[in-house]
């Protein structure tokens, strides 16, 4: 089984538009069941079309609440006895300016915890520095580069932030610190802690609503960005099969 794992709901129903359409999944949206899950959530489930059995969760904004609704998901679908094969992240996000713009999508060949350590008076030292814990999932190479090809998508290292970049400073510290980051989000690393602790593999996609940097939310193209978002989940159908079908 798939789960895929958004912040919002209209992330969700992005994806699932994308998996249902012709060409991707089994139908529309319409198709989907809501399937309960531990601690009041629900999640959209589609059944039916090449991938089988699909879980969508829109389990909230940012890394805490998306580890917590992932690890749930996981941990029910485990003690039914039908564990998830894998884990997509995926929702809109910020891209870096000019590799990532704004319309296109990111897959990411690294999740990274931009921002999960402490300042000192050198500068930022992440966690794994200090002695603790990580900073970094790598999705599967393979499977990442295919379904980047797929969705005609950047491939390269998505960062996760608890505060969304505003300014230009900061944007160029990220770029400096993470030169191979392609977008930032609020979300993946969350969810790839989750997924690591129950040993089932991950991936993240991103569709670019924004550029990272000074914060402008008149600019922003969301619509788009979703609209991008369901597009690339519809190209990356025949990867996430063929991925199944060789489990």
């Amino acid at each position: 089984m798939l789960l895929v794992v958004t912040a919002v709901a209209a992330e969700r129903d992005s994806a699932a538009r994308g998996l249902t359409a012709p060409g991707g999944g089994d139908g529309d949206t319409g198709a989907g069941v809501q399937h309960p899950l531990p601690g009041d959530r629900t999640a959209l489930r589609l059944t039916g079309g090449p991938l089988g059995t699909v879980d969508l969760l829109a389990a909230g904004v940012g890394p805490a609440a998306v580890a917590a609704g992932t690890a749930a998901a996981l941990a029910a679908a485990e003690a039914a006895g039908t564990p998830y094969d894998l884990v997509i992240s995926a929702g809109i996000g910020g891209g870096f300016a000019p590799a990532a713009p704004v319309g296109s999508v990111v897959v990411a060949d690294a999740i990274v915890a931009a921002d999960l350590g402490a300042e000192t008076p050198e500068g930022f030292v992440p966690v794994t520095e200090l002695g603790f814990g990580t900073t970094r999932h790598l999705p599967p190479p393979g499977l990442s580069r295919a379904a980047a090809r797929a969705a005609g998508a950047g491939h390269g290292t998505v960062l996760t932030v608890s505060t969304v970049t505003g300014g230009a400073d900061r944007a160029r510290e990220l770029a400096d610190r993470h030169p191979t980051a392609l977008a930032e989000a609020m979300e993946g690393f969350g969810v790839a802690e989750a997924a690591a602790a129950h040993r089932v593999p991950v991936l993240e996609v991103r569709a670019v609503s924004n550029p990272v940097g000074p914060r402008d939310r008149a600019a922003w193209r969301i619509g788009d960005a979703l609209a991008a978002l369901g597009d690339a989940f519809r190209a990356m159908v025949p990867v996430l099969q063929e991925a199944k079908d060789h489990g």
